[in-house]
């Protein structure tokens, strides 16, 4: 696997464990030759975003049992496929990014301009935010 940095060029930080994320389920956006999809973007969900994802045909709120996948609903953490988040940019439903948590692969797709567009910090405990 290559060095795990984030787009900022710093050490790839967690994104998210509940639900476990990453395709290598770690929690990380990390990636690797096997990682054809380039799960790279870790993305706040939102109702928008999951909402487009189902209409292209990536539903990511349907729990898969046999997949050990609970689906995810707004508020969630996740590593979604760069060429998802760019499309669903496109589209105007992009999902809030954490920076700090997105693997630098995905610069090959997504400039970064246009996630610092939309960088969120999130705290571990979002519960804080209450």
């Amino acid at each position: 696997m290559e060095g795990d940095l984030n787009v900022l060029g710093d050490s790839l930080q967690e994104c998210g464990t509940d639900p476990v994320t990453g395709f290598f389920r770690d929690g990380c956006c990390s990636t690797g030759p096997e990682d054809l999809g380039s799960h790279t973007v870790c993305a706040v969900m939102t109702t928008e975003f999951l909402a487009h994802q189902l209409a292209v045909g990536n539903d990511l709120t349907t729990p898969r049992p046999e997949l050990n996948f609970t689906g995810l609903r707004p508020g969630d953490r996740w590593c979604v496929v760069a060429a998802r988040w760019l499309q669903a940019y496109h589209a105007g439903a992009a999902a809030p990014v954490v920076l700090a948590s997105t693997h630098v692969r995905a610069l090959d797709i997504i400039p970064l301009s246009v996630l610092r567009a939309h960088a969120v910090d999130v705290p571990s405990d979002p519960s804080s935010l209450a």
